[in-house]
């Protein structure tokens, strides 16, 4: 198993690259949901922290109040694959969900975009709009190539 400091810089950069996850919680029953998601990583250089801009709908709200962890994962097309299992708590306060915007509007292509294109979201203020803060306890940065090839590192982290 590596440590979060080897693993985190290539996880960020597969899943920025790779940039839309499937990301599943659990029900109020127990049992698993998944959509796709657009997270975006932050590394310092010893904490880790994703954030995604969502749409705090009722169905979101029950599960995160539920359990509130989410499992992230990422596929590319050669077989590229990273997962990472986390806390997710909310954020409704203007100075977060303006940070986050503010984050997805400046940060380049592909992770990047314009929050506004979205049609119910007219600005970070909105009571539609929300951020999910996204604290790992577990990452995996899977190559393609290890499995394709037998080449390169499987990398592990977990708390």
């Amino acid at each position: 198993m590596q440590s979060l400091s080897e693993i985190a810089p290539a996880f960020v950069e597969m899943a920025h690259r790779i940039v839309w996850s499937s990301a599943a919680t659990v029900d109020t029953k127990g049992r698993p949901r998944s959509r796709v998601l657009h997270p975006i990583w932050q590394w310092d250089g010893s904490t880790l922290k994703g954030w995604i801009a969502t749409g705090p709908t009722p169905l979101k709200r029950a599960h995160l109040k539920a359990s509130p962890y989410i499992s992230l994962n990422y596929w590319s097309p050669s077989q590229d694959t990273c997962v990472a299992e986390c806390r997710a708590t909310w954020a409704f306060d203007d100075e977060t969900c303006t940070m986050v915007w503010e984050m997805f509007k400046n940060a380049p292509q592909p992770v990047g975009y314009d929050p506004a294109i979205i049609p119910d979201w007219n600005s970070p203020t909105a009571d539609n709009f929300a951020a999910l803060q996204l604290q790992p306890w577990r990452l995996r940065v899977f190559p393609g190539t290890a499995l394709l090839q037998g080449q390169g590192d499987i990398l592990t982290w977990h708390e």
